[in-house]
C-alpha cells in the first residue's frame, strides 16, 4: 500500500480535476438572486412532471445512495496498512475524491427539493438512516477488497447514471439528462483511477490481489444502498423495490452486473496472470469461469413486476 500510494499521488492530477474548473451545481440550477429564477423553476416542474413514476424512485434512491458519503469516506479512512497523514497520498486522494462526489448528491437533492415530486422530508428521513445504519459491503478493512469493491461500484453508478441521463431525455427532461450526464462522468473517471490501482497491486502481489477478486466475487458486490429503508420499515427493506424499479426500466440489470465483471477481467488481464500458487490459480479458474454463470442465471430471471407506493413520491 505505501507503493501505490505514492503512485496515487502521481495520478491525481489525471483522474481528479481542478476544484476551480470543474463544474459545481449552481452551474445547472435557476439561479435565486436573478429575476428569472421562478420561472425557471415553473418549467423544471413542468419537465419533471413528465418523468416516469420508476424513474422518479430510481432517482431517488441514487440520490440518496450519493447522500450517504460520509459512510464512504469514513470508511476509506479505516483501511488497513495506509498511512493517515494528510500529505500522503491515501488521505489526498480520500479527501479530493470525496469533494467530487460531494457534488453529485448536492445536485440531485436540489433538483428534487425544486421539481415538487417529491416528500422531502420522507427522503431525508431515509437519508439519514442510510448514514446512521452504514453498510457491510464485505471488504473488511482489507485494502486490495476496497480497490476492488470501488472499482467494481464506480462503473456500477456511471451506467446507472448513464441510463437514467437517457431516461430523463427520453420524457423530454433536458436538464436532468444533463445533469446525470456531467455526474456519469465524474463516475467514469474515478472508476478508471481505482482500475488503474488495483492493477498496480496486481503487478507487485498478484496472488493475494487474485483471492481478493474471487473472495469479493463470491460473496457478490453489493450496492451501498443495501440497507436503504423508509420511515417505518427495517434496515433493508425498501432496497429491494429501488432495485427492482431500476431492473424494470433497464437502469442497472444483472446483465449490467456481469458486463461489468467482464470488463473487469479483461482490464486486469486476469487470463494472463501467471506464478500463482494453487489457491491463486483455483482463484483465477473461477474468477473466469463466473460471468458465464452469472449470464445463465441472469437469462433466467424474470423481470420485477410488482408495483411499490414509495413514501418519498407525492405524484
Amino acid at each position: 500500500m505505501k507503493h501505490i500510494e505514492k503512485y496515487m499521488l502521481e495520478k491525481m492530477p489525471e483522474y481528479l480535476k481542478p476544484i476551480d474548473d470543474i463544474w459545481q451545481p449552481a452551474d445547472f440550477l435557476p439561479d435565486a438572486s436573478r429575476d428569472d429564477f421562478f420561472q425557471k423553476v415553473k418549467e423544471l416542474q413542468q419537465s419533471a412532471k413528465e418523468l416516469s413514476y420508476d424513474l422518479v424512485a430510481v432517482l431517488i434512491g441514487d440520490t440518496i445512495t450519493e447522500e450517504a458519503l460520509p459512510t464512504y469516506e469514513s470508511w476509506l479512512t479505516t483501511v488497513e496498512d495506509v498511512s493517515l497523514d494528510e500529505e500522503g497520498g491515501w488521505m489526498k486522494w480520500t479527501r479530493h475524491w470525496t469533494a467530487e462526489e460531494n457534488r453529485h448528491g448536492d445536485l440531485l437533492n436540489k433538483y428534487l427539493y425544486l421539481s415538487g415530486r417529491v416528500d422531502m422530508r420522507q427522503m431525508e428521513i431515509s437519508t439519514q438512516y442510510l448514514i446512521a445504519d452504514g453498510f457491510d459491503i464485505g471488504t473488511g478493512r482489507d485494502p486490495y477488497r476496497n480497490f476492488i469493491y470501488t472499482s467494481f461500484q464506480e462503473m456500477a453508478t456511471n451506467v446507472s447514471h448513464r441510463r437514467v441521463a437517457s431516461l430523463a431525455k427520453k420524457d423530454g427532461d433536458t436538464l436532468l439528462s444533463k445533469m446525470c450526464g456531467v455526474i456519469a462522468s465524474d463516475e467514469a473517471r474515478h472508476a478508471k483511477a481505482y482500475k488503474d490501482f488495483i492493477s498496480r497491486v496486481f503487478d507487485v502481489d498478484a496472488n493475494e490481489a487474485m483471492l481478493a477478486f474471487e473472495d469479493m466475487m463470491r460473496k457478490k458486490i453489493v450496492m451501498p444502498a443495501h440497507f436503504l429503508r423508509e420511515i417505518g420499515l427495517k434496515m433493508g427493506q425498501t432496497f429491494g423495490h429501488f432495485t427492482d424499479a431500476a431492473q424494470r426500466l433497464g437502469v442497472y440489470t444483472s446483465a449490467d452486473y456481469v458486463d461489468i465483471l467482464k470488463q473487469l477481467i479483461n482490464e486486469w488481464n486476469i487470463e494472463a496472470i501467471r506464478e500463482l500458487n494453487d489457491a491463486g490459480e483455483k482463484a483465477r479458474d473461477y474468477i473466469l469461469a463466473l460471468p458465464d454463470r452469472l449470464t445463465r442465471i441472469a437469462d433466467r430471471m424474470k423481470n420485477p413486476t410488482m408495483e411499490y407506493k414509495f413514501r418519498w413520491i407525492l405524484a
